[in-house]
């Protein structure tokens, strides 16, 4: 069976998400990337470097800048002639592309997959990952989506892959980028971060939320995040928000703090290593999947545990 990925990238690096997409390709076959930008030559030596990529597709067209999912699918769908399988990161980018591949395919895709039980089955959260389904498709050619928390990550360094030049479709003439705001932070990236300190509605407003978790987060050089209750109540920005409507984490160490662990926050966090949760009511649900919980004040606590440290 041969796999293409779709590699995230800034048209000069890869995306980490993409490393987890290749392993899961590899399961299923020999695997070769998609890289569509502009001025992609950076990004595509890049992705020809992974482990297990035997063929990196470039795409360089003006159209493909910005990677406009509509811009994007047509060419992806037009190169599945000689494919089995699409596969993409379950990211913001790869959950906008895959389904437009899926319709002009005409074909069911398959989110988020865990796991590769043979060719055609694998296995998904569903009930926001409170039980895992195994779905087999019927379909003659497969569009998957992959949780990156699921499969480890290929390799960046060790592949020497060919890369061949390929025709784009061109601007489809139904969407523009009219610009973005990049959130700016030495902090590591929440989803590749070793260590996250998450903070909830307990924390009051942003003032406080800074006040409690940044220096705990300080100590331990660790990414910050945060319930949706705290993103929609305008503590964090949108990009903190860990659970089903987040990112979805599996660091090696998770601190919630003030969380009372909502199904939908659990979901996207609840696969990491070690679970550390402080949060004043003993029957939170957050401490059903915590390792370490501990019942008290957070606001005496935290400043204890980050002066400790």
């Amino acid at each position: 069976m041969n796999t293409l990925v779709l590699v995230e990238h800034d048209n000069t690096s890869v995306a980490d998400a993409t490393l987890a997409a290749v392993t899961a390709a590899g399961k299923l076959g020999e695997v070769h990337a998609l890289v569509a930008g502009a001025n992609c030559g950076g990004a595509a030596e890049a992705a020809a470097k992974i482990a297990g990529v035997s063929k990196v597709l470039k795409a360089d067209d003006a159209a493909y800048e910005h990677q406009l999912a509509e811009n994007v699918a047509p060419l992806a769908a037009k190169l599945m002639d000689g494919y089995d399988a699409f596969v993409a990161p379950a990211t913001t980018t790869g959950k906008n592309i895959a389904p437009r591949v899926a319709a002009l395919l005409d074909v069911m895709q398959i989110s988020d997959i865990l796991s590769v039980e043979g060719d055609k089955t694998f296995t998904r959260p569903i009930y926001a990952g409170n039980a895992i389904a195994t779905v087999e498709s019927s379909d003659a050619k497969l569009v998957l989506t992959v949780r990156g928390t699921a499969f480890d990550k290929a390799e960046a360094e060790g592949g020497s892959a060919a890369i061949e030049e390929v025709s784009g479709t061109g601007d489809a003439g139904i969407s523009s980028f009219v610009g973005e705001e990049m959130a700016q932070s030495d902090r590591p990236e929440l989803t590749s971060a070793k260590v996250i300190v998450s903070g909830g509605r307990a924390l009051k407003d942003s003032e406080t939320f800074d006040q409690v978790i940044t220096p705990l987060a300080d100590k331990l050089n660790a990414g910050i995040g945060a319930s949706r209750a705290a993103v929609d109540a305008g503590y964090v920005p949108n990009d903190y928000q860990v659970g089903q409507t987040g990112k979805i984490v599996a660091p090696e160490v998770y601190i919630a703090i003030g969380i009372s662990g909502a199904i939908q926050h659990l979901a996207g966090m609840k696969d990491s290593k070690t679970i550390i949760a402080i949060n004043k009511d003993e029957d939170a649900p957050i401490f059903q999947v915590a390792d370490i919980g501990i019942v008290g004040d957070l606001y005496k606590i935290v400043p204890e545990l980050t002066e400790k440290l």
